[in-house]
């Protein structure tokens, strides 16, 4: 009953995810902090730092912000399914699952450098398969390298993510030598232009050399995860790892571009998993691009699984999980 009242496309869908989201940022506005944000505020990378600047030291102001900007990442994740139709459902169920998973670490609704660049990966995924079926020399790598170079120089280590870029040829087209050299190009061309205005403007080019490496390599504090959180990953885990399993054991029955698109989105779900185990400079802020993909993935589970009441039972345990931990947040 649950789910049958979420995957619709109906206007009363959408007003209650729209009250679901608004309820799960309720805490970070209640109790706005800095806490899981002091490690980047530190040494940020150039334009998180720029970002900080503006929007001054008031933690009211930088939650706002980090609202903001999440609701444009949620929108951007509808827009792609509504756009490319690779789910073959239209639903907002993706907004909704997106939403849950920015609910599970309620420390890091505040403005932190994550936000931004997933909002920038979001737009280089959607640039990445928009070109397919493109003929002749596709700039759309040319696009999705220079987002995500962009999107790194507020949280460097989006930089890894450039992988995906190359991953899209190899999945979408004809891997040729001119598009891998525009992709590249496009990569490094941010980069080119910020250590450029350094030069020009006689600032420290290895002060900036030092911040990116920092932030790429610096141990970062551990998390440190309560007992409520555990058991809440867990089950969310498991919720999410049956989803994986159902959408692989059907993959290969879906249209071409549908099949390429959930592709590129396992491989950013991979990319995103290895970097968090791997680096030490990595921590649970990971959850906001790591979420993108999965909430995909749980609501191809929700729309197509036919046993309905187990999708209705993991939807509400998602659902409570999330509000328990905001809740005792709160506390």
């Amino acid at each position: 009953m649950l789910l049958k009242i979420f995957k619709g496309n109906n206007p009363g869908a959408i007003v209650l995810i729209t009250l679901i989201i608004i309820a799960i940022w309720v805490s970070a506005f209640i109790h706005p902090s800095g806490e899981a944000s002091v490690r980047f505020d530190n040494s940020p990378m150039p334009l998180y730092g720029f970002l900080l600047k503006a929007t001054g030291t008031t933690y009211l102001i930088r939650t706002i912000v980090a609202f903001i900007l999440s609701v444009v990442l949620i929108f951007l994740i509808m827009n792609f399914n509504t756009t490319n139709f690779f789910i073959n459902e239209r639903t907002y169920l993706p907004a909704l699952m997106y939403a849950l998973i920015q609910g599970l670490f309620p420390e890091y609704q505040t403005l932190n450098p994550v936000i931004p660049a997933a909002v920038f990966l979001m737009i280089a995924v959607m640039r990445i398969i928009d070109s397919y079926r493109k003929p002749g020399l596709a700039n759309n790598f040319f696009d999705a390298g220079i987002f995500i170079s962009i999107g790194s120089l507020f949280y460097a280590n989006l930089i890894w993510f450039g992988l995906l870029v190359i991953i899209g040829m190899v999945l979408i087209r004809t891997v040729n030598l001119s598009e891998i050299t525009i992709a590249v190009v496009g990569f490094i061309t941010p980069y080119f232009l910020l250590f450029g205005a350094y030069y020009v403007l006689g600032m420290d080019l290895q002060e900036l050399y030092n911040v990116i490496v920092e932030n790429l390599m610096d141990r970062t504090d551990a998390y440190q995860f309560s007992r409520l959180t555990i058991a809440v990953l867990i089950l969310s885990s498991v919720i999410a790892v049956i989803s994986i399993g159902y959408l692989l054991s059907h993959l290969s029955n879906k249209k071409v571009k549908s099949r390429q698109t959930f592709s590129l989105l396992i491989w950013t779900f991979l990319i995103s998993v290895a970097v968090y185990y791997i680096l030490p400079s990595v921590s649970v802020e990971m959850a906001w691009i790591s979420g993108i993909p999965v909430s995909y993935f749980l609501t191809h589970y929700f729309v197509f699984n036919k046993r309905k009441f187990v999708p209705d039972i993991f939807l509400s345990i998602l659902l409570l999980s999330v509000f328990f931990i905001q809740f005792f947040y709160l506390k």
